[in-house]
């Protein structure tokens, strides 16, 4: 056997890539397998429990970002029409209503076929994506949970840029 007849899988596993972003950003994470890392981030309006699953079986590393914001059953459908309001205006990920927990959810996914490695660049932008968007809408959702606004009423308020900081 000759050196060139060696194959060698030198593919690093895209959790570890994840949890470097992490380790290197002080953001607390635990690894709870090999194929999952919680990351806890901290917003303005809410920490952020990012969950980044390595999904072997579609090679694809899956994230989801909750958020502690329990929908209560009366509140659900107006939910629903807020998600899909936001949905229409995020072109990466999107967010869900998960009905048996009640909680609101942002998703998206990073496909990684035949091999191809995750860099960086796309893990830190899974993530930063993942935090910005949340806080974005995070006002909108509580609109609609605790102060009863209409979806189309909650995505004016969170759509409303505002300059500086008072």
């Amino acid at each position: 056997m000759s050196l060139l007849d060696i194959t060698i899988d030198s593919r690093i596993h895209p959790l570890s890539v994840v949890e470097e972003i992490a380790a290197t950003n002080d953001l607390a994470f635990e690894r709870s397998g090999e194929d999952e890392i919680t990351i806890i981030a901290k917003g303005r309006f809410a920490d952020y429990q990012l969950s980044f699953t390595w999904m072997a079986e579609i090679d694809a590393l899956h994230l989801a970002c909750a958020f502690d914001l329990k929908i209560p059953q009366g509140r659900s459908a107006e939910v629903q029409r807020l998600v899909a309001a936001i949905n229409e205006q995020l072109w990466v990920g999107h967010f869900d209503l998960w009905t048996q927990s009640g909680l609101v959810m942002y998703r998206q996914a990073l496909v990684l076929p035949g091999g191809m490695q995750a860099s960086n660049a796309q893990c830190e932008m899974m993530l930063e994506g993942a935090v910005h968007a949340c806080e974005r809408y995070f006002p909108a959702f509580q609109f609609v949970v605790w102060a009863g606004k209409s979806a189309p009423d909650a995505m004016a308020a969170a759509m409303f840029d505002t300059a500086g900081e008072a």
